[in-house]
């Protein structure tokens, strides 16, 4: 039977990377939802100070309900809004790809990211809300979490295939960056640079 898997994650996890090599690996169709809506003029507007596209979500759904009815192979769905737009009960599985917020840091710098966006972004993955979204749209039993800090990306991608082939399980609540944070003593830096 047909799958049609999620990854997500806040910007620079690796989303695209896994999701291509993923894809590749499983003969599967590759939707990277910010190449879609753009080249498909899916988005409601530009958002200058961000320097984004804002995607119109009903637009975006709408063509994803498409793609999938005229698809035969599985589905690979990259982005980080991606459970906004699938219907819930189409999704086998949604990964939900954390990484350190000092790495992303460093990651976002190197891309050029506004200083606002940068600590809107950092501030999703600190306080888990990709993997909140996911888990309250798509129900606990979908959602998977995967820490890649310091993982390359053929590891990450053997995971995703371990937990599709039920040779290891489907967990949440691996990551708490507060915790982490606090404990290294550098929450406090984060925490008053957040919007």
């Amino acid at each position: 039977m047909r799958k049609i898997i999620l990854i997500t994650g806040t910007p620079c996890v690796g989303k695209t990377s896994v999701s291509r090599r993923l894809a590749a690996k499983l003969g599967a169709l590759y939707i990277d939802l910010a190449e879609l809506v753009e080249k498909e003029k899916l988005y409601s507007e530009i958002d200058a100070e961000r320097d984004s596209i804002i995607a119109d979500l009903d637009k975006v759904s709408q063509r994803i309900k498409e793609i999938i009815q005229e698809a035969k192979n599985d589905i690979i769905i990259d982005g980080h809004y991606a459970v906004h737009v699938v219907a819930s009960e189409a999704v086998n599985f949604v990964f939900v790809l954390r990484k350190d917020p000092r790495r992303l840091k460093v990651l976002m710098e190197e891309r050029g990211y506004s200083s606002k966006k940068l600590w809107e972004n950092l501030e999703a993955e600190i306080l888990d809300i990709c993997l909140s979204e996911a888990v309250e749209i798509c129900g606990r039993s979908k959602v998977c979490e995967i820490d890649v800090t310091d993982k390359s990306i053929d590891e990450v991608v053997d995971e995703i295939l371990e937990i599709i082939q039920g040779k290891r399980e489907c967990v949440i609540g691996i990551v708490d960056w507060l915790g982490k944070l606090e404990q290294e003593g550098v929450l406090d830096y984060f925490l008053k640079n957040l919007p």
